[in-house]
């Protein structure tokens, strides 16, 4: 049997992706209303969010970011200090526009216990959209290196999103998140990745199944 996959050494010889367009951070309604004007105009969007780490279990915390990202412009909503604003649930709620996401089931719970005012609507899950390319990784960072021989950087990923300056660093991962949801669903869509021509095509062997009853011969 042949899959598509890639394996952590792989991952650690590609070269870090940069977010190459603008980042604009939102902490108001009045942002956030100019904001989703633009987002708007556009038929497609990248999709993520971010929560504040909880190492201690059974304790959750609410939605911190959200991030919306076209090819050239990302947008960080700061949902810890502004909520979900009219303007932005309108826009979640709107399946005229795509919003491309992957694990949007991990999302909406996140959603869902911050907030009760927004049923999302139009979204793409791309872990299901892989797999009809013969990719059997469902990580973000491990799709991104297969489509592109590039690695998305996950050293912010546990970092607090609920401070009151988000640094450099966390900025261009958040952006990054969003912006290669978007890549990666264009990429597919547009017939950009022949599965049979991948490199990261691989024979897996399965392992036969052992019974109870054959280890005791």
């Amino acid at each position: 049997m042949f899959q598509i996959t890639i394996n952590k050494d792989e991952i650690a010889e590609l070269e870090v992706e940069t977010f190459p367009g603008r980042i604009h951070i939102i902490e108001s309604a009045a942002q956030a209303r100019k904001a989703i004007a633009f987002l708007r105009k556009q038929d497609c969007i990248g999709f993520d969010t971010e929560t504040r780490p909880s190492f201690k279990k059974g304790v959750f915390r609410p939605m911190a970011l959200m991030q919306l990202s076209t090819f050239e412009e990302c947008f960080l909503f700061r949902i810890n200090k502004i909520g979900i604003t009219d303007s932005l649930k309108d826009f979640l709620e709107d399946n005229s526009i795509l919003k491309i996401g992957l694990s949007l089931k991990d999302d909406f719970g996140v959603l869902r216990r911050s907030t009760d005012k927004a049923s999302p609507e139009g979204f793409i899950e791309l872990q299901t959209m892989v797999k009809n390319y013969g990719i059997s990784d469902i990580s973000l960072q491990k799709i991104y290196a297969i489509l592109f021989d590039k690695k998305i950087s996950k050293g912010q990923r546990l970092s607090n999103w609920e401070i009151p300056e988000l640094s450099d660093a966390q900025k261009q991962y958040a952006a990054i998140d969003a912006w290669a949801c978007l890549r990666i669903y264009h990429h597919l869509k547009n017939g950009k990745f022949n599965r049979d021509t991948s490199k990261y095509l691989k024979e897996i062997v399965e392992q036969p199944i052992i019974s109870e009853e054959d280890e005791t011969h």
